[in-house]
Order: C-alpha cells, then structure tokens, then sequence
C-alpha cells in the first residue's frame, strides 16, 4: 500500500526574473499588430504561425539558441479561459514570463497551474519542468491555495481503491484537518449504530473497511456557520443491484464528492477566513457480502425518516441522508453538500457543467454570479415541488430509487432536502468529479468541480 500525507506540491511559480524566456500569448489580430519583434513575426510568418487557438512556436535566437515562444489564443480566446494550460505541458524546462495582452494576468497564471498537472503516483520518472515567473500584480498566495486545493481533490479522485478505501480516505482526512489544526472525530463501524447514523452503517456494513463518519471543526466560534458535506463512497459496486462492468470502471470516484469538499475546506482554511467551517464525510464503500443491504429494505434514518431501499446502487443519497440530518441539527448558516450523486445530472448537462439545486433565490444569483467571475461553470436546477410525489412509496416514507428514470437528478435532490429543515440556507451539487477528455488546464482524470466558485462566495462572508 502507498502512504499517502498531505503533502503540498512543489509550487509552478517563481518571483519575477530577469532572465525567464517570454512565451507571447497572442490572437490573430495582435499577432498583426506588433506584438512580436520584427524578427521574430518573420521567423513565426516563416514557419506557418498564425496564433490558432492551441498553436505553439519556438523562437529562434543567434546561433541556434532558444529565444522565447509564441503561443496562439485563437479568435475568441475568452472562450478558453485557461488556455495557457497547455503552455505547462508545452514549454521547454526553465522559468518563463508570459506576455499575454489579452488575457487577466491572475487567470491565465492559474490556466498556466492547473495545466501543470499529472498524476504520476504510479509511475516511474519525472518530466522538466517549466515554471512562470509571476507578474508583481499577480495574487500568487490566492494561486497557491487554488492550486493545492484543485490538485488534493484530483489527486484522491485519482488514486485506485486499493489506496484510497474509507480507512485511508480517513487517515486523509486527519492529516488535511491537523495541519490546520481543526478539531477532529470520527465515528466508526458499529458505533455509527450507537450513535445514530443507521443508513451510512447500512450502506458500509458489507465492506472489508468498517463504515465512518468523518468530521472537522475550524475556525471561530460566533462567526458564520459554514458546513460542508461531502459523499465518501470510495467504490460502489452498486450492492446487490449490481453495476455491469464497464460502468465500474471509474467507481474510483464516487468519493468526489469529499475530495472536493475537503479541497474547498484547504482554500477557506489557508485563507483563514473569519467562518466557524464543519466539515462531514460519511467514508464507505458499497460492497456485496452475506450481510449487504437488499432492495426492498426498509430502514429508518436518523432523522426517523424511513426509508425502503428499492435500489441498492442508490446509495449515496442514503449516506448523505444521516450526515445532512446530524449537519442541520446545529443550524448552520450555509450548508453546502456535493456528490457525484445521479448520472441523469450527466445526461442533462454533460461532465463539465455540474447541476446545483438550492431554494434560496439570494444564494443562487450570487453562485451564479461568483461561476462567470471564476469561470468555474454550474448551471442552476429546479427543486421542482411536481416530483416530490416520485420519492414517496407505499410502504414507508419515501423510497431512494423512484420508479420510471425520469428527472433523475431532480428526484434526488428531493430526497436529500428531506432532511434539511434547520439550515439558514443549503445547496447540493451532483458533480462528476472527472474530466473524460483532456484540456488545456488538466489532463483525463478527476477533477475538481464549482470549488473555486462556492470558495468566491463563501470568502464574501468571512
């Protein structure tokens, strides 16, 4: 088994330097208007440079040395925010300054970060490395708490089951919550029926690794109440409702949810924001064994909520269920939970655009609002009241799977906001925690999703 600690990575940034290489980061129209030397527009002219989005030169100096490079932003390049990504994977070792007229400073540096990415674990060698000399302008603490949270939450996503089961999504956990030195507990195995947490014991009892609820207290009593919940299923086989194989292959990944919490929890963290933050991971994973939970179940929740099972590939919803009740018993200010919950919030959006669903109208607009400001993309969902009916079922209060498959996503998030009644305000995102194809700020792999939004939003109120 590889250790695992919570380990910052190497930063990508150096202080300006006067002897960096430039790589000029042009459109097509400023490529005409001088931004190149007269002998470098030639060299580029020479060899077929006419700034496409993604294209890459070389420039030439006396005797054959490296002078710089030029890079092409395309006609729109506000369209690709993060397009100087491609740059990390790009460009030779050594430091580099980026002269892009174009482009915000403080966004094409974190494009320049986040490209930087791969997650070589498992592998053996290392590449050169190219770092960016940063502008005085440049926020490069902001970058560096950005950088470090998306990584966190790529590298657990990344990382295969046999490293990273509940156990060690808890020893994770530890180490992220002292290094800031937050308070920790953790309930676990057969306590969680002790103290009340019957669906997340439910869901866990069959793996080899006990069940546990994971939790983390930072920050100032008599602030602002910040919760964040996250869904810890570290691998889902579907339970005895059994997933076919080729939709296991990524179930790595159903902890999305927590990797991407803890990861926002880092950022408000290293930013020691003014928040009395609590965070929660229910840490499981769906196994089959004798004593794996059935469909047709029925189990009460820790609200006293009961609950049929008529899915047991449903199971996130269940786990979310006991840690929203326990989360909202304190009234918190703003809850927050993220799951890779449904795949009808994949159909409805694709991989790269995450559904969140929320009643209150104030919160919404300014989520929407802090997504255009990041450029981190979330498209609001309706908490449509006509689907509530969907969840009940006849033999207990409500089931986890309703019948027929439609509105997926919205029946969902339904359920979880039935155990929701105290909290000032609550959101849930149904992320999909991976990016299916590779692009210019990360390659194939997990990702991190709405995290520097949400982090916008919440810096607003501590």
């Amino acid at each position: 088994m590889l250790p695992y600690q919570f380990i910052e990575r190497p930063s990508p940034f150096v202080a300006s330097d006067p002897k960096a290489l430039t790589v000029y980061a042009v459109t097509p129209a400023e490529l005409e208007t001088g931004v190149l030397s007269k002998v470098d527009e030639t060299w580029a002219r020479a060899a077929g440079f006419k700034a496409e989005a993604g294209s890459f030169l070389l420039l030439q100096g006396d005797g054959a040395t490296l002078k710089g490079a030029v890079f092409g932003l395309g006609k729109n390049p506000e369209e690709a925010p993060f397009a100087c990504g491609k740059l990390a994977r790009l460009l030779t070792a050594g430091v580099w300054r980026l002269e892009a007229p174009s482009l915000d400073p403080q966004q094409a540096a974190l494009g320049f970060g986040l490209g930087g990415y791969s997650f070589d674990t498992y592998k053996t060698g290392k590449t050169p490395e190219a770092f960016l000399a940063l502008a005085d302008s440049v926020d490069r603490a902001a970058l560096e708490r950005t950088l470090q949270a998306v990584f966190l939450a790529r590298d657990l996503v990344n990382t295969p089951t046999n490293d990273m089961g509940p156990e060690r999504l808890g020893e994770v956990f530890h180490a992220i919550g002292t290094h800031y030195g937050a308070t920790l507990k953790a309930v676990v195995g057969d306590d969680l029926l002790a103290q009340n947490f019957p669906l997340i014991h439910t869901v866990g009892r069959a793996s080899a690794e006990a069940p546990r609820l994971l939790e983390m207290r930072w920050g100032r009593k008599g602030a602002k109440k910040v919760t964040l919940v996250g869904k810890g299923v570290c691998f889902d086989t579907g339970g005895l409702d059994i997933k076919p194989a080729a939709s296991m292959l990524l179930m790595k990944k159903d902890m999305g949810g927590a990797a991407n919490v803890l990861a926002l929890a880092c950022m408000i963290m290293g930013a020691e924001l003014d928040l009395d933050l609590r965070v929660l991971v229910p840490a499981v994973e769906n196994s089959i064994s004798a004593n794996a939970f059935r469909p047709g179940d029925i189990y009460r929740s820790r609200k006293g909520i009961s609950v049929q099972i008529d899915n047991t590939d449903a199971e996130g919803r269940l786990i979310l269920a006991d840690a929203l009740a326990y989360a909202d018993e304190e009234s918190p200010d703003l809850m927050i939970d993220m799951a890779t919950l449904t795949g009808a919030a994949r159909v409805a959006l694709g991989p790269d655009l995450p559904p969140f669903f929320t009643d209150d109208e104030a919160l919404a607009s300014a989520l929407g609002s802090a997504s255009l400001e990041e450029a981190d993309p979330i498209w609001r969902l309706p908490l449509f009241k006509g689907y509530e009916k969907d969840i009940r079922s006849r033999a207990a209060d409500i089931t986890n799977a309703p019948s027929g498959g439609m509105a997926g996503a919205i029946t969902a998030a339904l359920f979880l906001k039935r155990f929701v009644s105290n909290a000032e305000s609550w959101v849930h995102f149904d992320i999909f925690a991976w990016s299916p194809t590779e692009k210019p700020h990360g390659p194939v792999g997990g990702e991190a999703q709405a995290i520097r939004a949400l982090f916008r939003h919440i810096s607003a109120l501590g």
